[in-house]
């Protein structure tokens, strides 16, 4: 998710950095990582995504955002999901109304230079969230799509997959179910991961 980290800064500094800057950036324990761009098939899938939930979504009181939305983690961490779904109040970090401390769903779109990262040390710092009930991870090299749904508490999170065409994402909270065919309409799967432009390159770790 990021490049070079620079010096130690206070997370009212990032805030009012954030919000003046050109390009995004991602915050953990006092160091800025730039985010850099994503592939044409990872902006896609978001795409899809996105217009799926919310025909489905449409009358129910949720609401679905692109990467544009901050979201704010306990664990410290200020980041960008790829895509972030949220019934009913919102709840905000501060008054300013930008940055979301209270999402429900989060998706993350898999490459090989971030399916490490997305699955351990970012997984690790979402679950801090108390409202998340479901974290969902799509792979953009083929049709494959993970999902962890939170089980009581934090520490116990039930992993099932759906893959092929054929197949749908269940999202079991909220009683819906999304066709792999709409996530990946459009989408060409004839070059290797590899090519593929890396959304990130260097990630913040826990410690």
């Amino acid at each position: 998710m990021s490049v070079a980290p620079v010096r130690y800064i206070s997370r009212q500094d990032y805030l009012e950095r954030e919000r003046k800057a050109a390009h995004k950036s991602e915050y953990y324990r006092g160091e800025i990582f730039a985010m850099v761009g994503a592939s044409v098939t990872h902006n896609l899938i978001a795409g899809n995504t996105i217009t799926a939930l919310n025909n489905l979504l449409r009358g129910r009181g949720c609401r679905v955002y692109p990467s544009d939305l901050r979201v704010a983690c306990p664990s410290g961490l200020y980041t960008y999901p790829d895509v972030t779904m949220i019934c009913g109040e919102h709840q905000f970090d501060d008054d300013r109304r930008d940055t979301l401390t209270n999402p429900q769903v989060l998706f993350e779109i898999l490459s090989e230079t971030t399916k490490a990262y997305d699955f351990g040390t970012k997984f690790q710092l979402y679950r801090t969230i108390s409202s998340l009930r479901s974290y969902v991870l799509i792979d953009q090299s083929s049709p494959l799509v993970f999902r962890y749904d939170r089980q009581g508490d934090a520490d116990h999170c039930l992993l099932t997959f759906s893959s092929g065409l054929d197949a749908v994402l269940e999202l079991p909270d909220f009683e819906f179910a999304v066709p792999l065919q709409q996530i990946y309409e459009n989408v060409e799967f004839s070059q290797p991961a590899a090519e593929e432009t890396p959304k990130t390159d260097q990630r913040p770790e826990l410690n």
